[in-house]
Formats: structure tokens, sequence, C-alpha cells
């Protein structure tokens, strides 16, 4: 993937002057891609000098407490300390990483939108970002996050610059994001990166069973719970959903993280073309889509959950109750397919 020289350029120029008072941001309910892309960013930057601060609305899952750096991350629900706001408040230069708009960082929106000195720099792979940033690089062609900020780091430094431990970070985001390299714009240029990552010492089977073979009990029984009473398919067999309200969850344990790829089982099922999970939170219910092939979800969330995202991978959120949302969901399923977008 090719990043364009100008914009290597104003980065270099944002960058030019050291000591800097830097922020790295990323999504609500952040995962591998968003915080191995922070912290690996967040390497290269003190490399250059600067004082950087990585925040996140709320806790990344449980399964990435082994990441290195993370305990540097700051979780802006619980600073009560208000580190965050801080450093926020005071930032010269805020990077929004693994996002296209700040409405996604949800509790921690109207902070960032506070600091209206700081000059803005959109790094992310989502369609459709928003306007305002004053450089944006976007790319939604690259498969992770990860995968950009690494051909960034090549263009801008050269690959000498990537550590063992900005490997290891790299390389999370770029397996997550792809359900492990199993879909999602997967390159000549995405393994070549994979191969770069592997001779600055990478340790392919030890990240691999630290992120997938670290779940808790109760992670694994709502798993089964979910896809045993809870699976439901339609459209002759080639839709699916499930969900989960929030007592159903209490009952296993749930914790942040617990539900991550149930919506991608389904489409284990050879006749399944789309995927869906409602998760109930206080305030709303959390809709994750999938689908594979020419089923574009994108397309899907934005007309039916006022989300996005990707072609294959989106969300959205709904703000009625759960079989509002799933009667809705099922209609709009239908609609959908008789306007041919279910092939």
């Amino acid at each position: 993937m090719k990043i364009q020289q100008e914009k290597i350029d104003r980065l270099q120029d944002l960058l030019a002057r050291p000591g800097q008072r830097i922020v790295v941001v990323s999504h609500t309910n952040p995962d591998g891609d968003a915080v191995g892309s922070s912290l690996a960013w967040a390497g290269i930057l003190r490399s250059k000098g600067h004082q950087v601060t990585c925040i996140v609305p709320n806790k990344y899952p449980y399964f990435l407490d082994w990441m290195p750096g993370i305990e540097e991350v700051v979780v802006f629900k619980n600073d009560a300390g208000g580190r965050a706001v801080r450093a926020i408040g005071e930032a010269d230069l805020i990077f929004c990483l693994d996002f296209n708009a700040i409405s996604r960082l949800e509790i921690l929106s109207d902070t960032l939108a506070a600091n209206t000195r700081a000059r803005r720099v959109l790094i992310d792979h989502h369609l459709s970002p928003d306007e305002g940033f004053d450089l944006a690089f976007s790319y939604p062609e690259s498969s992770s996050t990860c995968f950009l900020v690494y051909c960034i780091i090549e263009a801008m430094c050269g690959v000498d610059a990537i550590t063992c431990r900005m490997a290891e970070l790299l390389y999370v985001g770029m397996m997550t994001d792809t359900g492990n390299f199993a879909f999602s714009f997967l390159t000549p240029e995405l393994f070549r990166a994979v191969a770069v990552l592997i001779e600055k010492g990478l340790r392919i089977p030890e990240i691999h069973n630290n992120v997938y073979n670290a779940y808790t009990e109760g992670r694994a029984r709502l798993f089964g719970y979910a896809i045993n009473r809870k699976m439901e398919l339609i459209e002759e067999g080639t839709v699916a959903y499930m969900s989960l309200l929030e007592s159903e969850m209490r009952r296993f344990q749930f914790q942040q993280g617990d539900s991550e790829g149930f919506v991608n089982y389904a489409l284990t099922i050879k006749k399944v073309k789309m995927s869906a999970m409602f998760l109930a939170h206080r305030k709303f219910i959390r809709v994750s889509l999938r689908s594979r092939g020419d089923v574009d979800v994108n397309l899907f969330a934005r007309k039916y959950f006022n989300g996005g995202g990707h072609k294959n991978a989106a969300g959205g959120k709904s703000f009625v109750s759960m079989r509002e949302t799933i009667d809705h969901y099922i209609r709009s399923v239908r609609e959908f397919a008789e306007e041919g977008h279910l092939g």
C-alpha cells in the first residue's frame, strides 16, 4: 500500500518541533487493532522526542492485558485523577487512530472537542471519514490500522525504526482485524510486512495463544449458550442473528470483550451470508454485523442502524427494546434482500 509522499512530508512538518505534548486516542470498546496501533505509534513519537499519552474511552478486553506497554494506556472512564482531561487539554497534537468520526469516542467526544487549538491527525481504515482533521491518513483498502501505521512508519522512518515490542503490537492488530488472516484485503504487502515483523523477533504462536486462548470459563459457557439457545436463522437460512440481554450476560460473569467473535461464528454455516449480534447495554443495544462475499453490511448498517464500518464488518446502535430491535432487523433484512443485496 502506497502512502502519499505529500502526506508524509506534512506529518514530518507537524512533528519537526521536539518535545511536543501529544495525545493518541482510539475508539470506544478498544480492540487489538486500536490498542496495538496506538501503542506502536506512541513508540515512534517518543523516539522523536515527544511526550505522549495514549487514551481510550473505556476498558480494553482482559485478553489484551499482556500487550507490552498497555499499562500506560489511560482509560478515560476510570480516570478519577483527571489525567486524560489534562493531557487532552494541554495537547499540541492529537492523533485519532482506528475510528473515522469523533462521535465514535462517545463519552470522550466532548473532552476532545474542547481543545480547539491542537492539530488533529487521523490514521484510520474505515469508510467515509469525517472532515475537520488537519491531516488525514484514511485508507479503507488497508486491512487494519496497524498495517496502515506500519506503512506510515516505513515511509517516514524506515523499518529499522520498528522494535520487537512495536512488532508485537502491530501484529496483534493485523491478526485480529483480518480474523487471523482469513479475510479483508489480504495483500502481498501485508504478508511482506508480517515477514519484517517476524525478523524483529516476533513469536507468532505465543501471540496467537495470548489473544485467542486466554478466555475465562464464563466466556466459554456464554458462547455455548449463545449458539445453542440464542442463534436464529432467517431468509431460508442465509441470515443469522444472536442477542444477549444484560441479565443473560450476568449469569456468565460477563467481562468486556467476552462477546468478541460471537457474530462471526454463524458465518461458519455454509448457507449463511450475513450475521448480526445484538448486545444489550444500559442505555442502548450495540449492533455488530458481519458478512461474506458481496453482501455489504456497511451499507446495511448505515441504512438501518445509523452505523457503518467496512463492507464485510460493520456496526451500529439501537435505542429501542431488544424485541423491537430484532423485529426491525428482520424487516430490514427482508427489504435488503428484496433490493437484491443478499445475492
